[in-house]
């Protein structure tokens, strides 16, 4: 059985088990049930500087030399995390619109207190750690981050011996990461029924409508993501016909939906972009494994609308500088969740600690991650391709341009001769 059909039963379980038992036994249930769904929390907590640190600096590494990737590391880089900024954006929109958790307050039962938000020039003050190992220490997010990021580029500007032995060290670190996340995850039925059913005991049936809620911002949000940032990327930037890319994407994206797996869907995608859509091998070959690294739009997407519904079931109003931290921490993190089991939900946790909104509210999304996981994968691959397909007109325009300049520079010295 699968982990997402376990979790899903744990889900289900926790429900029936919360409504049996009913409020009577509430001090009963928080005595002896409520802390395996803390002990869980905190084995996903403990997982979080390990993984951003050793993840992000291989993935910085993993994109080798600098100068030698040139322009097409740049163009793709910053055109995910471009897209992954306006994809959280568009997570807030569809929350804002469907409004999930509203009427589930929860924040006096069990939400921890809420700090205030700090401002902007707070937060960019703070990115730049004073000392990164008192950093790492607080679990102090956007800190880790850039000091993940310095050490990277570090190792690349070395390079050589020195350099691949410390590209190989972290590569091994996160490789462990990903084990005790796995091992981790595994218990996560468990954790997800003790988290909810201390929930349902106390809230009854009310806490179960907004679910359906925020499956349905989800898939909102990443219906518009599509519309509104992909299909202008392949118009306009890839000066390709949208209905031709979506035809021929629509195999990987099917796969997508039903395995929940963009490493599963890589080869299909690749195949399709190469043989269909007539996209370089190269270009294919570097953008698309770069981008089940680093683009998770669909997560995104995915953070924005569970941000704000955990906001709303515990009753904390989001300020502008918090969804700011948000956007901001998001797209920072994709880089260093990419190929974690469970990463959605290390990420939310991620983001949830640095806005200051309560980790509990990951067990209320855990239920039903399967579905918002069909989203979200089908949002990231496409987006893959789109990035390909705009990348590789741009490389075509620059060779061609380059073609040029050559046949001049030819034709000059010939009349010069």
């Amino acid at each position: 059985m699968g982990l997402s059909i376990q979790i899903f039963i744990s889900l289900i379980l926790s429900v029936v088990v919360g409504l049996t038992l009913g409020p009577d036994s509430a001090p009963w249930v928080k005595q002896w049930i409520a802390p395996v769904g803390t002990i869980f929390i905190n084995l996903i907590k403990m997982m979080i500087v390990p993984v951003i640190f050793s993840s992000l600096v291989t993935g910085m590494t993993g994109l080798g030399d600098l100068k030698k990737l040139g322009r097409i590391g740049a163009k793709t880089f910053f055109i995910y995390m471009g897209t992954t900024a306006v994809a959280i954006l568009l997570g807030f929109a569809s929350a804002f619109l469907i409004q999930p958790g509203v009427g589930l307050d929860m924040g006096a039962a069990t939400a921890p207190e809420i700090k205030a938000a700090p401002t902007f020039m707070q937060v960019l003050v703070s990115m730049i750690p004073a000392n990164p190992i008192a950093s790492m220490a607080k679990a102090e997010i956007l800190p880790l981050i850039v000091f993940s990021i310095f050490i990277g580029s570090g190792i690349i500007a070395v390079g050589g011996k020195k350099g691949m032995f410390l590209t190989n060290l972290f590569d091994a670190f996160a490789e462990v990461c990903y084990k005790i996340i796995g091992m981790i995850m595994r218990l996560s039925p468990i954790g997800v029924f003790c988290l909810l059913v201390p929930v349902v005991v106390t809230n009854g049936p009310k806490v179960l409508l907004p679910l359906l809620s925020v499956i349905i911002a989800a898939a909102l949000g990443s219906i518009a993501h599509g519309l509104v940032v992909y299909t202008p990327i392949i118009a306009f930037l890839g000066k390709m016909n949208p209905a031709r890319f979506y035809k021929a994407m629509s195999e990987a994206m099917m796969i997508a939906f039903t395995t929940c797996s963009s490493a599963g869907t890589l080869p299909v995608n690749m195949k399709n972009l190469i043989e269909k859509l007539k996209v370089k091998k190269e270009v294919v070959s570097f953008v698309l494994p770069l981008g089940a690294t680093i683009n998770m739009d669909g997560t995104a997407v995915y953070m924005g609308v569970c941000a704000l519904f955990v906001a709303n079931v515990y009753g904390v109003p989001l300020t502008m500088n918090q969804m700011i931290m948000i956007m901001f921490t998001g797209t920072l993190a994709s880089i260093g969740t990419a190929g974690v089991p469970g990463g959605g939900l290390i990420m939310l946790a991620m983001v949830l600690q640095s806005a200051n909104l309560p980790l509990e509210g990951i067990a209320l999304v855990a239920g039903i991650d399967r579905v918002l996981d069909m989203f979200r994968t089908t949002l990231n691959i496409t987006g893959d391709a789109a990035v390909a397909v705009a990348v590789d007109h741009s490389e075509k325009s620059s060779d061609k341009e380059l073609i040029e300049k050559m046949q001049e520079e030819k034709e000059m010295n010939s009349i010069i001769k």
